[in-house]
């Protein structure tokens, strides 16, 4: 499928002038919205190593992220505002609107690390593809397929098997409360996504939209911090160092490419790529954090995915034509 759509601040030159053949791999993907969604995905699947390797309690995690990825992302934003004009108020609130989110996501996904490890619990919270297309049938009145209906139990039975309740976990402590944060993970991520891909419909932005969520979740973890603790490093080196290479990696430039696809993608599209990065995250655990799955663990990761994959195509095949009808996929 295929539609019209806006230059954005990374989109633009690749897309209005010819390139030089070492840009032409940048133009190709320009005119790929599926690709850059792909290769967003790919970019924060090391999040979780970052995370485990900062050794960083959730709050503070997710506040120096948000933080140290902050000014990066006003002054690409500012040179985005110059070119595109401004954005109204109502979009940057719906954006910080959505890094609200955002910030309890991050926290809640560092608890879920610390009890069923880094790829199993970035497994768990791309169940948000279930919880868009449920959400859509709330919110906007687009009922499931029975495709959808099909696929929940069998992600709920992946779910019990990937959080190591049934045999022996290899990876985290306390898998039943891992299980708690993973969900309540995937819920917080589908809001942020939704929220974040409504924020950014029919605009050129791309580095406005991920500033001001990025600053709705630095707000967000500064106060969960205040009033819970934790928002302190001990020690403060190598913390800062992981923490820098999570927030620049992750959260500016995974951040964009994926921001740069979303409007231009049905959501259930958008949400279907993004398992690519809780697959590749296993495979970075298992090679850098030593994290060996067992095989029912494989299993009921394996089966999350293919649950998630045939709920999220049903409701793209539903959802698709209109909106090629009218052209309007943001």
């Amino acid at each position: 499928m295929t539609v019209p759509y806006s230059s954005t601040v990374i989109t633009e030159n690749a897309a209005d002038s010819p390139a030089p053949a070492g840009h032409s791999a940048l133009g190709r993907l320009s005119r790929q919205p599926l690709l850059l969604a792909g290769v967003g995905a790919a970019t924060i699947s090391a999040s979780p190593i970052f995370v485990v390797l900062s050794a960083a309690s959730p709050v503070s995690t997710a506040f120096y992220r948000s933080l140290i990825a902050l000014p990066v992302l006003v002054v690409l934003a500012a040179a985005e505002r110059r070119r595109h004009g401004n954005r109204s108020l109502r979009q940057r609130l719906r954006a910080f609107a959505a890094g609200v989110f955002l910030g309890v996501d991050l926290i809640l996904w560092t608890h879920a690390i610390a009890d069923i490890g880094a790829g199993v619990a970035t497994v768990l919270g791309n169940l948000q593809v279930l919880i868009v297309a449920g959400l859509a049938w709330l919110i906007w009145h687009e009922r499931p397929s029975r495709a959808v209906a099909l696929a929940l139990p069998v992600v709920m039975i992946g779910v019990v098997l990937v959080s190591g309740l049934v045999g022996k976990p290899v990876a985290g402590h306390h898998p039943l409360a891992g299980i708690g944060y993973g969900l309540a993970m995937a819920f917080a991520y589908a809001c942020y996504l939704m929220m974040l891909r409504r924020s950014s419909a029919d605009s050129a932005h791309v580095a406005g939209p991920v500033a001001d969520s990025t600053a709705g979740a630095a707000v967000t973890s500064l106060v969960i911090g205040l009033v819970g603790g934790g928002l302190a490093l001990h020690p403060i080196w190598p913390a800062i160092g992981w923490l820098t290479l999570l927030a620049l990696i992750s959260q500016v430039a995974g951040w964009l490419l994926i921001t740069s696809s979303l409007p231009r993608l049905p959501a259930a599209v958008a949400s279907l790529m993004l398992l690519l990065q809780p697959a590749a995250s296993l495979v970075l655990a298992a090679l850098i954090l030593g994290e060996r799955p067992t095989l029912l663990q494989i299993l009921g990761a394996a089966l999350t995915c293919i649950g998630a994959l045939a709920a999220s195509l049903a409701t793209t095949r539903s959802a698709s034509a209109p909106a090629v009808r009218t052209e309007a996929t943001g």
